[in-house]
């Protein structure tokens, strides 16, 4: 295997020279305690707030039934039960109605004048976890229809128009496992679900972008016109469930031809200066634990981030259900398999991905920590510069230090490709709708100095097709497809550090996560209240800036690789605490008594994973 360095003399090795960059992030507007405002005036025209909602896996169920058994095989559909009227938090129960309405309505009233954009990623019908109510075409037809009619509904221009008038900000739609039939499979477009998801989702797939979908799924959204794109990837021909298709290796493989589309597209977005945001349903969870992807297209998703490292600016994924995030090292690329189109020997030889239950998901996670163990520890003087704001530090030498820590640095540095981190990139994952554990949503903020006044999506829409993209790109794109280059080139050798390694204009800087606590709910009604009187509320669980434990400056990887290396400290054979170190390893009985110290990262990351709905003891018993 050929280690990342390897990838720089393929590509233009990036500087690790600092350059002037955008203010530090207190220029934003705070993200708000959001609360309902009824009646509260519209705002006269819409700008760029700094902020957009991921929103995932809702799973409506409408044979849901309040009062029913909570037990697996009775799915909240049969038997008499503790299934509430909100739905079922800490089972495999589905989104009742009520839940899915409620949600909706919370959005219009808290989030819809406060976000620039929608990133949606899928799941939005229910589960085939009842065989004697078996899911078929159009049910799965009918939940993602009126899933997408909520979004239409709460995001339209003029609520007095009907049924649909234009969108007030663009929603970006993402194919999930269950949004088809049979779920996990998904064939070679075009085929019945590409064409039934772009007739449901016409008004939240761009005009030129629709023959694309139509393709095979995917497709990108100009969010902020010449600034920012979202990519919406197809992973259900990355998934390692999907049995109809074969990885990203081969030239006839849906994968392979949406890995080269998404590698033309950067490099659009590259040449004209624009940055790009990828989302997904399905991460690419690859861990000592589990895998989700075939190991291709992990490899070439993992080329293409560290290659286009100054074009993307995050990942965003849901499916999982849990809170965390993931680092893909591309230490880990093997461009000899690359270059000769062979497919990847599998990282986990057995992954049982489909039973992910809360213990499977426990030991997902604790092979995340494992895994962030074993990577090198930033040096004091490094976090030190890592939790500024200052951009205009970061690798430089302050003030008079001993040789032996400028040389601990340098050595750092070189392990994790210079001093933004560049030999990792970021995947985050949102928990759900669902009630899994909690129902959640995740308002993101981003950078927006300097770009405050840009024109927005709204404002183009009633432009022609012809004029939003020009006929040079149109002739660009077919020229990049036919070209033979199989690894992308890198950024220009004194291209500034991206978006996703130093805070500047479209970085991710800061999320707050909103969830409902429907037991509580469910508690504080009488038993014999009507659905009217449970209305859903959505609190705010934690910043990642100010939460006291993350306390993240921003979402930059060199931030959430500081944060995974806390959360995989003293990391040993599963334990779930860092021990002081004994001064005397033949020392019996001080080895017995030596002090433990709980490693309070790991335990908030573990608390979070499940959005606080499990108890202490639970997290005793998964350590």
């Amino acid at each position: 295997m050929r280690s990342a360095l390897s990838l720089l003399a393929l590509a233009t090795a990036v500087t690790t020279t600092a350059s002037p960059l955008a203010g530090p992030q207190q220029h934003q507007q705070p993200l708000l305690e959001l609360e309902p405002q009824l009646g509260a005036e519209k705002k006269p025209s819409r700008a760029l707030t700094g902020k957009f909602l991921h929103v995932t896996d809702l799973h409506l169920d409408r044979f849901y039934k309040p009062g029913s058994s909570t037990d697996g095989d009775e799915a909240c559909h049969h038997g008499n039960g503790n299934a509430g009227y909100l739905g079922s938090a800490g089972n495999d129960c589905d989104s009742p109605e009520s839940l899915i309405n409620e949600t909706f309505d919370w959005i219009e009233k808290n989030l819809k004048d406060e976000i620039d954009f929608v990133v949606w990623t899928g799941d939005s019908a229910r589960h085939d976890n009842d065989e004697r109510i078996p899911r078929t075409e159009n049910q799965v037809e009918e939940f993602n229809a009126v899933v997408a009619k909520h979004f239409e509904r709460v995001f339209r221009s003029d609520p007095n128009q009907d049924p649909v008038a234009a969108l007030s900000i663009p929603i970006v739609p993402n194919i999930g496992n269950n949004d088809v039939m049979p779920h996990n499979i998904f064939e070679k477009g075009p085929n019945r679900w590409t064409e039934i998801l772009s007739n449901l989702w016409n008004h939240f797939i761009p005009e030129e972008q629709r023959h694309t979908f139509m393709q095979g799924g995917w497709f990108n959204s100009e969010v902020i016109p010449n600034k920012l794109s979202v990519f919406s990837l197809n992973t259900l021909y990355f998934f390692d469930s999907n049995n109809a298709v074969d990885g990203c290796a081969q030239k006839s493989e849906p994968g392979y031809q949406q890995m080269e589309w998404l590698r033309v597209q950067l490099q659009i977005i590259r040449e004209r200066g624009m940055k790009a945001i990828l989302m997904g349903h399905v991460p690419p969870a690859r861990s000592g634990d589990k895998q989700a992807w075939d190991e291709s297209c992990w490899q070439k998703y993992t080329l293409w981030l560290r290659q286009y490292r100054d074009v993307v600016v995050g990942s965003l994924y849901g499916h999982m259900n849990i809170d965390h995030f993931m680092l893909q090292d591309s230490e880990d690329v093997d461009i000899d398999n690359l270059l000769l189109d062979l497919p990847s020997p599998r990282f986990i030889e057995d992954s049982d991905y489909e039973n992910f239950t809360v213990q499977s998901k426990a030991s997902y996670l604790t092979s995340l920590r494992d895994q962030w163990g074993s990577f090198p520890s930033p040096p004091g003087s490094v976090k030190d510069e890592w939790s500024t704001t200052d951009t205009s530090v970061i690798g430089t030498a302050k003030g008079k230090k001993r040789g032996g820590k400028k040389k601990r640095k340098r050595e750092f540095f070189k392990k994790i490709h210079g001093p933004y981190a560049e030999r990792f990139s970021i995947s985050m994952v949102s928990p759900s709708v669902v009630p899994n554990y909690y129902p959640t949503l995740r308002v993101m903020e981003y950078n927006i100095t300097g770009i405050e006044n840009t024109p927005t999506w709204v404002d183009v829409q009633n432009m022609d097709t012809n004029e939003r993209k020009s006929n040079f790109w149109d002739e660009r794109e077919i020229e990049l497809q036919k070209s033979k280059l199989r690894v992308p080139a890198g950024p220009g050798k004194n291209a500034p550090p991206g978006p996703a390694y130093s805070n500047q204009p479209l970085t991710l800087l800061n999320y707050a996560q909103y969830y409902a606590n429907i037991t509580e709910s469910e508690q504080s009604s009488p038993p014999s209240s009507s659905l009217s009187s449970h209305r859903i509320h959505y609190e705010l669980e934690y910043r990642t800036q100010d939460d006291g434990v993350y306390d993240l400056p921003d979402l930059t990887v060199r931030s959430l690789f500081q944060l995974a290396t806390q959360i995989g400290a003293g990391a040993t054979n599963g334990a779930n605490i860092q021990t002081d170190e004994l001064t005397s390893d033949s020392d019996i009985d001080r080895k017995k008594k030596k002090k433990k110290k709980k490693n309070k990262a790991w335990r908030t990351f573990l608390e979070r994973a499940f959005v606080g709905l499990l108890d202490d003891d639970k997290f005793e018993d998964i350590a």
